[in-house]
């Protein structure tokens, strides 16, 4: 069959199938993303339908995908919004450091990992998924709700800490020096900074930039600097998310609101590929030996995230049951996860990929689906006392 007839048919079949599985998870009160995870493993590499003409299509734009997750996440911020947030919200971002990356690392020692796959582990075990996150709390309606920030500050602290980590793991894996691990970590401090500046002084004159009476040059302006600041984030070792991150903050939220109204379309769509380039990726044969490990990781995973939202809630005073959505919503692993993965297994530490891939993928629907059903859990409240 011509090439492009067959990229047409799988595209038209799979967009129309994702229709199908959003129908029903929404008749079920459930986010879409573990079900597209799970019938994902059925096609592509070790399934039973593959995708060879679409697969190229739909990885690149997953990345695409990632990357405006990420935006219309920070167009719910401003730059004042986020300093504030660092200020009070550190202690939080400490806390969950503790929790979530020493069981990985320890669990890599322990199936005799070298201490590089190990600290690649600890990043998978650490950063929960944004753009599962950020697609969830839109799909359940929590966006207004009151432990949201602190679910939010989590998450951009994780992001941001990625432009320290990321390059400390390429150092470590290519056998660099302190030296050249310092030099990584400065440079992808400097960029960070340098955009969280610029955005806090000069926002302003970005939004009137990239405003326009025409919908369409409002996205296609917003949608190509975009990708170009997150090309220039990666190339300089933060990530691609973080940089789609800074260019949402950096706009006013006198324009924000036009913009989400004019990307979300788009955004879906493209969010919809990211969930499905995962699950293409993914070989369920190669899942099976290592999955009691997986098992046991993700379990104890799951416990120290939900602490972390705890910790954060509370320290925003909301009261048990929020914070029970709190923890449940930072759940979910997926995309910087699976980058760290990668990471590794591109430098010869083949051994992580399995481990990590079926760690991501239970977490990454056991996340939504752990956050939906908390709220039918009965909260015992402190009797009234009689006046």
């Amino acid at each position: 069959m011509d090439h492009v007839a067959a990229l047409l048919l799988e595209l038209g079949l799979l967009f129309l199938g994702l229709s199908l599985l959003g129908l029903l998870a929404r008749r079920l009160g459930l986010s879409p993303v573990p079900f597209v995870l799970v019938a994902a493993l059925a096609l592509g590499n070790g399934g039973l339908v593959p995708l060879d003409a679409a697969e190229p299509f739909l990885t690149a734009s997953a990345e695409i995908g990632v990357v405006l997750l990420l935006l219309t996440l920070g167009l719910e911020f401003s730059a004042t919004e986020l300093f504030a947030s660092f200020r009070r919200h550190a202690p939080s971002g400490v806390v969950d450091l503790l929790l979530n990356a020493p069981p990985g690392f320890v669990a890599g020692l322990m199936l005799g990992f070298p201490w590089q796959g190990a600290l690649a582990l600890a990043g998978v075990t650490w950063i929960s998924s944004s753009g599962i996150v950020a697609r969830l709390l839109g799909d359940l309606g929590r966006l207004a709700n009151r432990e949201t920030p602190a679910v939010l500050a989590v998450l951009v602290l994780e992001d941001l800490a990625m432009a320290l980590f990321l390059p400390l793991l390429v150092v470590a894996l290519a056998g660099g020096g302190p030296a050249s691990a310092a030099a990584g970590i400065a440079l992808a401090v400097a960029a960070v900074l340098i955009v969280l500046v610029a955005a806090q002084r000069h926002g302003h004159r970005l939004g009137r930039l990239m405003s326009h009476d025409d919908d369409e040059q409002v996205m296609l302006r917003l949608v190509g600097l975009t990708l170009l600041v997150a090309g220039l984030a990666q190339s300089m070792g933060a990530s691609a998310a973080v940089g789609a991150f800074l260019v949402g903050l950096a706009l006013p939220a006198s324009f924000a609101e036009r913009a989400r109204a004019i990307l979300g379309p788009l955004r879906d769509l493209f969010a919809a590929t990211f969930f499905v380039a995962f699950g293409l990726a993914t070989d369920p044969g190669a899942i099976l030996p290592v999955l009691p490990a997986a098992l046991a990781l993700a379990a104890v995973t799951t416990a120290t995230k939900m602490g972390t939202g705890w910790f954060a809630a509370r320290r925003d005073g909301v009261g048990v049951p929020g914070r029970l959505r709190a923890g449940t919503a930072l759940v979910a692993r997926g995309e910087f996860s699976i980058v760290i993965a990668g990471l590794a297994v591109t430098a010869g530490l083949t051994e992580v990929g399995p481990v990590a891939t079926g760690y991501v993928l239970l977490l990454a629907v056991a996340g939504p689906v752990l956050t939906r059903f908390v709220e039918l859990v009965p909260v015992r409240r402190p009797a009234t006392v009689p006046a």
